[in-house]
């Protein structure tokens, strides 16, 4: 399942890195502890999360995630976005609860495999 896939059967707005849309993902991890990220998540997931800074996406860059999706109708920073765009991070924006989107995303692509 592709990063446009994901944010179709979710309705999910993408707000950067469109380019990158045509991903496959791996996995989803959810944290909105960085350092938690950075030791647990795998290449190709989707990060659920709170975060709005552009650490966000340094850490998404690191480990060559998939994408970010933003819950709970937080508003990325436009810093975030800008460096989002530079490094092709899709970042996602929902207003959904992050318990939600994590279901949703669980049943999505565990039906997938």
């Amino acid at each position: 399942m592709t990063v446009k896939e994901v944010a179709e059967a979710l309705g999910l707005k993408v707000r950067s890195g469109a380019a990158k849309l045509d991903q496959e993902v791996s996995g989803v991890y959810v944290s909105d502890l960085l350092s938690d990220v950075m030791a647990h998540a795998q290449e190709g997931n989707i990060w659920i999360t709170l975060q709005i800074h552009p650490n966000v996406i340094a850490v998404a860059t690191l480990l060559n995630l998939a994408a970010v999706i933003i819950s709970r109708g937080a508003e990325p920073e436009a810093a975030t976005l800008s460096r989002a765009d530079e490094e092709g991070i899709p970042v996602l924006t929902t207003n959904q609860p992050t318990f939600e989107v994590a279901g949703r995303l669980y049943q999505l692509i565990g039906a997938a495999k």
